[in-house]
């Protein structure tokens, strides 16, 4: 049975630091791209950084640009999103993703990260 499972979320002021894990089981990881959504109440989920299963190649929304670093072992089936300088407007549920090469998609139930001082 295929899990994935997020966790690290909590309660940081703004400029603070937090590091999100997603640890997986029974997927195609080495393979799968994988990647870290987030979601505020009443709009939709949104793309926050993705890695790709080959050379590692990433990518970010905007928002996060220089403040978040999305990064995987492979040799635990667990990718990682650090996120750093931390704003109120981050606050949101993150989930992660996981794109199996043949189509096979993946989502966890999610962490909350509330950024308030």
């Amino acid at each position: 049975q295929e899990h994935i499972e997020e966790s690290g979320g909590g309660l940081v002021q703004p400029g603070g630091s937090l590091r999100l894990s997603c640890v997986t089981s029974a997927i195609l990881f080495s393979r799968s791209t994988m990647s870290w959504y987030r979601q505020v109440p009443g709009k939709e989920r949104k793309l926050v950084a993705s890695i790709d299963s080959d050379v590692g190649g990433t990518s970010y929304a905007d928002s996060v640009k220089g403040r978040f670093t999305i990064f995987r072992d492979d040799s635990k089936d667990t990718v990682f999103l650090q996120m750093s300088n931390l704003l109120p407007e981050d606050t949101a549920v993150y989930y992660c993703h996981a794109a199996e090469p043949e189509g096979l998609e993946f989502w966890g139930r999610g962490t909350q990260v509330t950024v308030s001082s």
